[in-house]
């Protein structure tokens, strides 16, 4: 064997057998830990100008969070309460935990006073 082999076999050896391994298995951890914590909402909402609150505070209009690249981004774990609501119709209340996927929510608001008026002659 060489001296540049020699160095090469000692070299590869040393870094494979003792920094790779923990730094590979770090990384696993991390990217374990991480997707189970993130987790995006798709909102498809009727009437789509509805507002949505997460954990009480407001987002924005269902309309905003209504498309792929346009989700409800949810970076902490544990349950979160979702709440879609507009004047005129009754709320809409859920609670999601993010898995670390992308999950459509379709939500349709019911209106306070049947429609057609019904009011008394």
């Amino acid at each position: 064997m060489t001296l540049v082999g020699l160095s090469v076999a000692l070299m590869g050896g040393c870094a494979a057998k003792q920094e790779q391994p923990a730094t590979v298995a770090r990384a696993e951890q991390l990217m374990t830990s991480n997707a189970a914590k993130r987790g995006d909402l798709v909102l498809r909402c009727e009437p789509s100008d509805a507002q949505v609150l997460l954990d009480g505070v407001e987002q924005g209009a269902c309309s905003d969070f209504a498309g792929v690249s346009r989700s409800l981004r949810l970076n902490d774990s544990g349950f979160h309460q979702v709440v879609v609501k507009k004047r005129g119709f009754y709320p809409y209340t859920t609670y999601y935990e993010p898995s670390g996927a992308r999950v459509t929510l379709k939500v349709k608001l019911r209106p306070l006073a049947p429609e057609g008026g019904g009011g008394s002659p």
